[in-house]
């Protein structure tokens, strides 16, 4: 492994690349420590030593680096750009145009990649707005604050506040869109990871600070053992075999070529677990929002079902990463779509018929293969919590399966496409 960042460092143009991305994840860094116009530090310190977050927000906060608290200038992070990347793939199974602009190559990717970066700015405009009114009444940090975080509630003030937090967002989503262009890995996947690596040592302070005698030794051990579970699982898939038969275009003869089609365990990723705590975080949205006058039922649904750790809210959280899987995956995989293409360039599985025959033998395969990933999925997310709980560290522990998912996902990626670069080179491979 040494050797192989050596050897990467010694190649001119890789070791520009690295350097790049780099420097580009230090300036992000040093983006979510520049405060935003308006808020008072000494105050927003005092409130997050006596505020507890959970649920979404602990989420959020996570993939920000702990920026969204601090109501940093990247405090958004890079939820507006994911949230808008769902929304636009949700449009293409309903809208025609949207679909027809996917299947023109790269001129159609282009318009959808804008319409993307159109949407991403709404979004952050209105996440900029209920943040700041979440911080001003306390929401966002888990009750009220001693001193008000934002001492000047004027129009002009909150106006400049929400612009600087969307600009910072436009922002980010250009650095990543630069690392993915001209750096090493995908931009906004690398952003994430350094986000869920700065929180690490405050997560061993906690750990370490415990009542607990051996909760470290149970921490390490629940981290070892859902890392070595996300490794086996992620690199896992099911390959089904496609044929492709000869045929004359022209005076040559093409095709002939078998290859396959890799179908992960886990299709869905990370989205399932953030749409399902966005769902279960709804009842402290509408009761921090109300304050006193929420509906009897709603304030029993948050202390019973939308705290973490509760059995309703772990029946809950499994049941809806369960859902989330079957939905995204059938988004982003359609067997009717893959028959087809194949079907056209004279792509056929051994034993089964192209078109519709192939479209359902592919659906078969997925649904249960997304039984499994789901399974997976929902397991990987609730131990860590179910651990912490059980050693008293209730929600202080940010360090989640989620976060843990994204850490080996962009590094097996990341290290993927040094040895892919540094093999074309004729140097041994990154792992040798």
């Amino acid at each position: 492994m040494l050797g192989g960042f050596v050897n990467a460092l010694r190649t001119p143009d890789l070791r520009r690349k690295i350097f790049f991305t780099l420097g580009i994840l230090a300036l992000y860094r040093f983006g979510c420590a520049i405060p935003t116009p308006g808020v008072d530090y000494g105050n927003l310190e005092e409130c997050l030593a006596s505020g507890d977050q959970s649920g979404f927000f602990q989420i959020i906060n996570l993939f920000t680096g702990g920026a969204l608290t601090r109501l940093s200038v990247f405090a958004l992070g890079v939820m507006p750009y994911i949230t808008a990347s769902i929304m636009i793939q949700l449009l293409r199974t309903l809208v025609p145009r949207f679909q027809e602009l996917h299947s023109q190559g790269a001129e159609g990717q282009a318009k959808l990649t804008q319409y993307t970066r159109y949407v991403t700015i709404g979004f952050s405009a209105l996440q900029a707005a209920s943040y700041i009114t979440l911080a001003r009444n306390g929401g966002l940090y888990g009750g009220p604050c001693p001193n008000p975080v934002i001492p000047d509630t004027s129009w002009s003030r909150i106006l400049i506040m929400i612009l600087t937090m969307t600009a910072g967002t436009v922002l980010i989503m250009w650095l990543g869109e630069r690392i993915t262009e001209r750096g090493l890995g995908n931009g906004m996947s690398l952003l994430i990871f350094v986000s869920i690596a700065s929180g690490l040592p405050s997560t061993g302070y906690i750990v370490a600070k415990s009542d607990s005698s051996y909760a470290w030794f149970w921490v390490l051990l629940t981290i070892v053992g859902v890392l070595a579970t996300v490794v086996y699982v992620e690199q896992s898939q099911r390959r089904i075999p496609v044929q492709y038969a000869k045929r004359m275009v022209g005076r040559k003869m093409l095709g002939g070529s078998s290859t396959y089609i890799p179908i992960r365990i886990n299709m869905a990723g990370v989205i399932p677990i953030i749409f399902a705590a966005s769902l279960l975080s709804l009842p402290q949205l509408i009761v921090q929002f109300a304050g006193d006058n929420a509906a009897a039922w709603v304030r029993w649904v948050n202390i019973h079902v939308a705290q973490t750790g509760e059995p309703l809210n772990n029946l809950f959280y499994v049941l809806l990463i369960l859902f989330f899987c079957y939905f995204y995956t059938s988004i982003t995989f359609n067997p009717d779509e893959v028959a087809e293409n194949m079907k056209k360039y004279g792509g056929f599985i051994p034993g089964i018929r192209p078109g519709k025959p192939t479209a359902e033998y592919l659906d078969y395969v997925l649904s249960r293969i997304t039984f499994a990933g789901s399974l997976y999925l929902a397991t990987v997310a609730l131990a860590p919590v179910l651990v912490f709980k059980w050693l008293g560290l209730g929600t202080q522990v940010g360090l989640g399966g989620s976060s843990l998912i994204i850490i080996v996902g962009v590094g097996l990626d990341t290290v993927r496409r040094i040895q892919s670069q540094l093999e074309r080179r004729h140097y041994e491979g990154f792992l040798k």
